[in-house]
């Protein structure tokens, strides 16, 4: 660090003058101060915060140069001392959202893009990357065209179920994709284990993980705050999301079309379906199917998360397909 600045961490939820000052400069750069973050550095010229970065597990956000110090190479410090933390913690694969005109510079620092639109850049840097994770579904690819459905599947229901044997009718192959991040009531393995199960009986259906790149804390983090999540944020983010699915990972599966529910309860997934409509446009499909309701009882994970909290084992056994059942009774 250069000797005329200080650099140090901030407390942002301890340190009520380092939060004043953080929150200024994020205003100033018209970032948003509402994230979830885990770590935040400052950059000092005496009393003055002039710099700053923060990142939330392995994404790097929050990061913001003061005007009057842009030519000082400040963004470099910042982002070198959020790896080293990083690091610290076990991550070695780091992501980044940042603003398009950025790619360059962070382009010099070792950041590969995935994709850009004109709000935001994501990049991303370090091992089992992007391109090994498109390398994953090449590998698993199977002839004929192919229909994509994403689901956290928390737990696995008959609706979730509906939704895959709808579209292994109508399609080819279907290439289920389940949510890898761990950010729900049951884990990316019991999840994973309820869709296979679930799905075992449908020859032309793989499941896939999602990885970081799809509906992740990376490219949609608003996704996991349900109705506390900022509706026009959650709007840039589904966008992304979306766009990574049709320009990244479609094509690779020559996905023709892709699978959701419609969605009554959730504002955030309503947004995202609406993302994906405008996104998807003339070149991918997207079929939005009413929810299975069993006599005029919509499905749906939460009113079963709902029913296991009460033990009311009718409404289990008449939301859940039986290899979900069996899995939770004997696992849970």
């Amino acid at each position: 660090m250069d000797n005329k600045y200080t650099s140090k961490r901030i407390w942002l939820d301890k340190d009520k003058k380092g939060y004043e000052d953080w929150r200024n400069l994020m205003e100033k750069a018209h970032l948003q101060t509402g994230e979830s973050l885990d770590y935040t550095v400052g950059i000092y010229d005496g009393k003055r915060l002039i710099a700053t970065g923060s990142f939330a597990e392995n994404i790097i956000k929050c990061v913001a140069v003061c005007k009057d110090y842009q030519a000082e190479n400040l963004l470099t410090k910042v982002i070198t001392q959020l790896i080293e933390e990083m690091n610290k913690y076990g991550y070695f694969h780091y992501f980044l959202y940042t603003k398009p005109e950025r790619e360059t510079v962070f382009r010099s620092l070792g950041f590969k893009k995935i994709v850009v639109n004109e709000d935001v850049l994501f990049m991303e840097q370090g091992p089992d990357d992007f391109s090994s994770y498109l390398h994953l579904l090449e590998k698993n690819k199977k002839p004929g065209k192919g229909a994509g459905i994403v689901m956290n599947a928390n737990p696995f229901t008959k609706g979730h179920q509906y939704l895959v044997e709808t579209a292994a009718k109508k399609s080819e192959q279907v290439y289920v994709f389940v949510l890898s991040e761990d950010h729900s009531e049951f884990s990316t393995e019991d999840r994973v284990e309820m869709v296979e199960a679930g799905v075992s009986h449908l020859s032309n259906v793989t499941v896939f993980p999602t990885k970081k790149y799809l509906v992740s804390q990376a490219t949609f983090p608003a996704y996991f705050l349900k109705d506390k999540a900022e509706l026009t944020v959650a709007k840039t983010q589904a966008a992304l999301d979306a766009q990574i699915f049709k320009e990244k990972i479609a094509p690779v599966l020559d996905i023709q079309v892709r699978f959701v529910g419609d969605e009554p309860y959730s504002k955030v997934t309503e947004v995202y379906n609406q993302a994906m409509q405008e996104v998807f446009g003339t070149e991918l499909s997207l079929v939005i199917l009413p929810r299975k309701a069993i006599d005029g009882n919509v499905i749906s994970a939460t009113k079963v998360r709902q029913a296991i909290a009460e033990k009311d084992e009718t409404l289990l056994s008449e939301f859940l397909p039986e290899t979900t059942y069996n899995y939770l009774k004997k696992n849970f």
